[in-house]
Order: structure tokens, then C-alpha cells, then sequence
């Protein structure tokens, strides 16, 4: 079985919800809708555009990092389910060899963003700039470098910077992906290793990993699109093929161009 895979916190957009946006800001979400179509020139194009035209704005280099990752985990093949339905399979089988250049484009993507949201330690959309800079920067670290406990520590770093977003603006309903990713994955772990996170402050509540993933693609905005593919992940692991079908419909639906969503629909029986 395949199924289109996720970065833990990676930035997805998609037109949903009700938040306030930057003016302009379609043309931000038009890179997203881009990436998402496997576009990534063109995604790079606008989310440059973005940042030369708001240099100040931690969104735009955030964005940029997120297309580049996304490209990567396509070029090497980590857009499939069994990296997340086979455990065994994504630790052991897979050896990768990143791309040293798009690698220090990705890591100064980062850096930009988190020094540009550190000018604005209280501005809602500086705060999940920086969640997308820690889940990010997660996301490479284990699906690609498989450095598991680092991308922990990132991964901690963004739920705890969801935590204090929603505290201060709690109808931010993408903070809550990063919460339900910690809960959720880390729930999947043997029940010692449950343990022993819960001890170093992780959440490994899966049930509430599964609400505040709902929660985002209710009511979410940017994460609306991520937030179902890792609800098909769930789905597939727990067999309810009926749930996964209907959450993949809805992205391929709305990313048409993605062969990746219409081939793990067309495996879903």
C-alpha cells in the first residue's frame, strides 16, 4: 500500500477558514496551491516574489523552506504511506541521499524566517512562522537524516509555540496540528517509549492528537490540506478504508495536478 506521506509540520494552505490575511496574501496562497500540485518552480517563483515584495513578513522564507522540503521528499520517494502504515519499513529499508544544495537553500529559508519572526515575538502570524520553522526543520531531521531524537526536540519546540499561540489567539486553528502531530505520532510508539517521552514533557495522547487534527481541518486555514492527509495516515492504520477514501477524495479534488493523490486513491480499496 502507498499513500501520499507528510512532513510532521510542514506549511500546506489551503482557502479555508476564517483568519485575517496580509493583503494580498492570495498570491502567498497561490504558492502553497502550487507546491501542492508538485509545481515547486513555480511555488519558489511566487514565495520569492512574496519576499522581496513584504521583506519583513517570516512567512515568505517559511513558505520557501516549505517547497523545498516538499521537493525533496518527492525526489526521494518519501510521498508514500509505507514510510508511515510500516514502521519498520521507513527505519530500516530506506537509505537516502539528500540534495546538498537544496539543503542549504532549505536551511536559510529557515533561518530567515526564525530571525524575521524573532522581530515579533508577539505577532500571531511571527509565532506560526516559527511553528512552521520548528516542524520544518522536525520533518528533515527525520524523514531524511533520520536524527529522531533532534527532530523530537524540534518537534516539542513547535507544539509549545502552538500552545502559547492559542493561549493568545485561540480561533488560530492551524496552531493545533502542531499539538495533534505530537500527540498522534508519538502515540504510536511502544508503550515503554510512551513512557519515557511523556517523562521528557512529549504528548503522546493519541485520541487527542486525532481531535486537534479534526480541529485543523474544520477550521483551519493554511494546515486544512495537511491536516487531512495525516487523517488518511490515521485511517490506513486503522484500517477504516472508507475514512481514507473520503479524505483523499477531498485532495484530489482540490490538487488535480497531484499524481501522488489520485494513484493512493485509485490503491485504497
Amino acid at each position: 500500500m502507498k499513500f501520499l506521506a507528510v512532513a510532521v509540520c510542514s506549511g500546506i494552505l489551503c482557502g479555508a477558514g476564517d483568519l485575517p490575511r496580509p493583503a494580498g496574501s492570495v498570491k502567498l496562497e497561490e504558492g502553497y496551491r502550487q507546491m501542492y500540485n508538485l509545481q515547486f518552480n513555480e511555488a519558489h517563483r511566487i514565495f520569492q516574489q512574496w519576499q522581496s515584495d513584504h521583506p519583513d513578513d517570516p512567512m515568505g522564507p517559511a513558505s520557501d523552506a516549505a517547497a523545498y522540503l516538499f521537493s525533496e521528499l518527492d525526489r526521494l520517494h518519501i510521498l508514500q504511506s509505507e514510510f508511515f502504515t510500516d514502521d519498520d519499513n521507513f527505519a530500516k529499508k530506506h537509505k537516502l541521499t539528500p540534495d546538498l544544495k537544496l539543503k542549504g537553500d532549505f536551511q536559510e529559508s529557515l533561518s530567515r524566517a526564525g530571525s524575521l519572526a524573532a522581530d515579533a515575538p508577539d505577532d500571531a502570524n511571527a509565532m506560526f512562522a516559527t511553528i512552521l520553522q520548528h516542524g520544518l526543520q522536525s520533518d528533515y531531521l527525520g524523514l531524511i537524516e533520520k536524527r529522531y531524537l533532534a527532530a523530537l526536540g524540534e518537534t516539542k519546540q513547535a507544539s509549545a509555540v502552538a500552545e502559547k499561540l492559542l493561549e493568545a489567539y485561540p480561533d488560530y486553528h492551524d496552531a493545533n496540528l502542531a499539538i495533534g502531530v505530537e500527540n498522534y505520532l508519538l502515540s504510536l510508539k511502544p508503550a515503554p517509549v510512551r513512557w519515557v517521552l511523556r517523562a521528557s514533557g512529549a504528548q503522546t495522547d493519541r485520541q487527542a492528537g486525532i481531535e486537534k487534527l479534526r480541529l485543523t481541518a474544520e477550521k483551519g486555514h493554511y494546515l486544512v490540506p495537511f491536516a487531512k492527509i495525516l487523517l488518511a495516515v490515521a485511517a490506513l492504520r486503522d484500517k477504516n478504508h472508507e475514512a481514507a477514501r473520503a479524505e483523499l477524495s477531498w485532495l484530489v479534488e482540490q490538487f488535480p495536478s497531484n499524481r501522488l493523490f489520485r494513484d493512493e486513491l485509485a490503491k485504497v480499496k
